[in-house]
């Protein structure tokens, strides 16, 4: 079997509801992608879920190709062609260039490792798709996994408009089953690429970083987010992230999302008023508010402490209803 026949995709299932896996090590590495660059490698793990271990041996030794069109990466992103034609066009050539960086403790010291993504890609000007040849390298972090991964849906991550907000996602689900990230400061900038200019002051990785992307996941990537810095005298040496998926609140919460925000109700985020001018007829509060949230998510509507004040609410009942458990 030739490597480039290896993948026999399933054509029934929407790209968007398929899985992306990779290891936990994976997740929590140095990637250096855009979010195009980000988009591409979700697209391509996504298209792998439904393929059966056997058929990934090949893969292993040799690397695999994957084919990606436009068409199917304006659908799943809600991009318009000429954008989704540019954005895959551009990134698949920059893509060549990117690796990702694994860094590990051992007893004699830190150990690095550097692996590329690809090593090619086609591009076709007149069709609009892009082949991408993954390496051998990145395959047991890709590939049949079975334990110490990360799994999500496509769809959760689809709408994120920044790559800080993606790489926080997949670095909050590798620690999933606890729904606690404790880090160190330079491990969290490590796993987030953060430019070495902001490094130097955390004033600029919290605002720049932590807080933009906290507020984008609690709004479309159905998670609740609290983080909070650890620090020794007055320099922040870590940070510790408590999270819970919005399906995972008690039984009780799930009825009622509501918080009192500035002295008026919000639901899902959406003040009152807005709900009442707004809802549909025959439409309940939560029905209402729950559509209204998810249209602003599609218009991509820029973020403000005030469209997360109330999930973030809803936050601190969560974590403290689990914790009651």
């Amino acid at each position: 079997m030739k490597n480039q026949d290896l993948l026999k995709l399933d054509p029934e299932t929407q790209t968007d509801d398929k899985n992306v896996n990779m290891s936990n090590a994976l997740a929590r590495a140095c990637h250096g992608l855009s979010l195009a660059e980000k988009r591409i490698v979700a697209i391509a793990i996504a298209q792998t879920d439904s393929v059966p271990a056997k058929n990934f041996v090949l893969g292993v030794n040799q690397g695999w190709k994957m084919k990606l069109e436009a068409a199917n990466y304006a659908q799943v992103f809600d991009l318009d062609a000429n954008t989704a034609y540019e954005q895959l066009h551009e990134a698949s050539k920059t893509l060549f260039t990117r690796y990702i960086r694994v860094m590990e403790e051992t007893r004699k010291g830190l150990k690095e490792r550097r692996f590329h993504w690809i090593s090619g890609m086609v591009y076709h000007h007149g069709e609009g798709w892009a082949e991408l040849n993954f390496t051998p390298e990145v395959a047991p972090h890709l590939l049949a996994l079975r334990s110490k991964f990360v799994t999500y849906k496509l769809k959760q991550a689809a709408a994120l408009r920044s790559a800080y907000s993606w790489r926080l996602f997949e670095c909050l689900q590798s620690w999933q089953s606890t729904g606690l990230w404790v880090v160190g400061i330079e491990e969290f900038a490590h796993a987030m690429d953060v430019p070495d200019k902001y490094r130097a002051d955390f004033t600029d990785i919290r605002r720049r970083v932590i807080e933009p992307a906290v507020a984008e996941l609690i709004l479309k990537s159905g998670l609740l987010i609290e983080w909070k810095t650890r620090k020794a005298g007055r320099k922040v040496t870590g940070l510790e992230f408590r999270f819970t998926s919005e399906d995972a609140r008690p039984r009780e919460a799930k009825g009622m999302a509501k918080a009192k925000v500035g002295g008026g109700e919000r639901i899902h985020g959406v003040p009152r008023s807005e709900i009442e001018a707004k809802a549909r007829v025959g439409e309940s509060y939560l029905a209402a508010a729950a559509r209204i949230a998810k249209e602003k998510q599609q218009a991509d509507t820029p973020l403000t402490p005030a469209d997360v004040e109330g999930k973030i609410a809803m936050l601190r009942g969560a974590l403290k209803g689990r914790d009651n458990v």
